[in-house]
């Protein structure tokens, strides 16, 4: 097979390298794994460029456990990144999620803003940078028209002004631009605390930044509306919301918690396809039964349902609707797998095909001996022959002496399969709102 003769750096090759025998997404170098998807990634492009042009997106990337959903969404922001949007991404928890009166809606803003990505900064943290960039075009419009930063920034702010919060935050821009002009740091790293939502109380920020609000459980998805307007001022092309293991939601206890998430996916959903919410989108990755359980699923809500629907003319034809707002992902096939594993491979040789650590027939055997292991569920749900074969790789690089013919017949290989995760409780006692217990037999 052809190799690719693209040197890949120490760093990059170790952290792809250690992600996959972890089972989990690289956050970086995703280009030198990538195979496939290359109907879903060009459906993915054309929502960029809609984000771009000043419109918005909706998406719910479905797949199962171990499918590539994460890889995917990493793959899309990385794109994104590189287009001139600016990206939050996160994953939902029991302590972070859409909607809540105890505080985890504003934890997953706060790991969202954390996250905040440009294409300098794209492992997080660019809040900073993304503050300054908006102040430096600012004081270039100042220097030509003779007027005041202050009401430079509000006038340019005037829009962000009229949305929910869209005052407090102007007024906290502003602060920061009068910490950089004194040369006070606590002023301007209060002002990215409110930001990226770290202030707790309205009386902390207040004494800190004299507003009267706070980003809080009430307002996460205004602020994202916010926040798509401000990068655009900024001078970038928009901002994508990345949120996965949506599944959290499912599994909540309380039907009137999911109800309560389930209605802000709602007001997402609709505020993108009645194009009232600009410049901005949002890619939601779920399972199945995230989408389809009529109990507890998306599909559990009336509302969400018809508008989630499928097509029933490209299911009729047995086609695909990529522009629908569900996007299932398609399974790789396994000629598309044996050019991961020559992907892994080379990651392994840092690029380098001369010193790969197996031949082209060690490929074709590993794959062997996983569809005699699992079945067909080794290219349906590919994380574990993955992280498997990054193992037989580890093995082999550290012990040269020992033998792949060897070692091959030797490989354990499961199918990947959900975690038994408890139900999530409110802690109010409203564990039982469903009138339901789960059952497993």
């Amino acid at each position: 097979m052809d190799s690719r003769k693209t040197k890949i750096r120490p760093r990059e090759r170790d952290a792809i390298l250690q992600s996959l025998r972890a089972g989990v997404t690289p956050r970086t170098g995703l280009h030198h794994i990538q195979v496939g998807r290359a109907r879903e990634v060009e459906a993915l492009l054309k929502d960029l460029d809609r984000i771009l042009d000043g419109g918005s997106a909706f998406r719910l990337i479905i797949g199962a456990y171990g499918s590539g959903k994460s890889f995917f969404l990493q793959l899309v922001r990385a794109i994104a990144l590189e287009k001139g949007l600016v990206t939050l991404h996160g994953d939902l928890s029991p302590d972070r999620r859409l909607y809540s009166t105890g505080g985890q809606a504003r934890n997953l803003y706060a790991e969202l803003a954390r996250n905040l990505s440009t294409r300098t900064k794209p492992d997080g943290g660019g809040f900073p940078g993304l503050v300054e960039r908006f102040l430096s075009e600012t004081r270039k419009e100042t220097e030509g028209e003779g007027t005041s930063m202050s009401a430079a920034i509000h006038g340019r702010l005037e829009k962000i002004s009229e949305l929910v919060g869209g005052y407090d935050f102007a007024s906290v821009i502003e602060a920061y631009w009068n910490g950089y002009e004194r040369g006070d740091d606590a002023l301007r790293a209060n002002a990215v605390r409110w930001l990226r939502g770290e202030f707790a109380t309205r009386t902390d920020a207040r004494n800190a930044l004299g507003v009267r609000t706070i980003i809080d459980d009430a307002n996460v998805y205004d602020t994202f509306k916010i926040l798509s307007l401000f990068v655009r001022q900024a001078g970038y092309g928009g901002l994508l919301v990345n949120l996965d293991e949506m599944v959290n939601l499912y599994k909540l206890a309380s039907s009137k918690a999911r109800l309560s998430n389930y209605e802000q996916i709602l007001r997402m959903l609709n505020d993108c396809l009645q194009g009232t919410a600009e410049a901005v989108g949002f890619l939601l990755g779920g399972t199945p039964d995230f989408l389809y359980d009529p109990r507890k699923g998306l599909y559990s809500y009336e509302a969400l349902q018809s508008r989630l629907s499928e097509n029933t003319f490209a299911k009729a034809a047995g086609v695909t609707d990529y522009d629908a707002p569900i996007l299932h992902l398609g399974s790789l096939t396994p000629e598309e797998l044996y050019v991961l594993l020559g992907n892994i491979r080379n990651v392994y040789a840092s690029g380098d095909p001369a010193k790969h650590l197996v031949p082209d027939e060690a490929l074709a055997a590993f794959l062997a001996h996983c569809s005699q292991k699992i079945g067909e569920a080794y290219f349906r749900t590919p994380r574990t022959t993955i992280k498997a074969f990054a193992d037989f790789l580890a093995v082999l690089e550290q012990n040269p002496d020992i033998k792949w013919t060897s070692l091959i017949d030797e490989i354990p290989v499961e199918e990947d399969r959900p975690s038994d995760m408890p139900e999530i409780g409110e802690g109010d006692g409203d564990a039982g709102g469903d009138g339901l217990t789960s059952f497993t037999i």
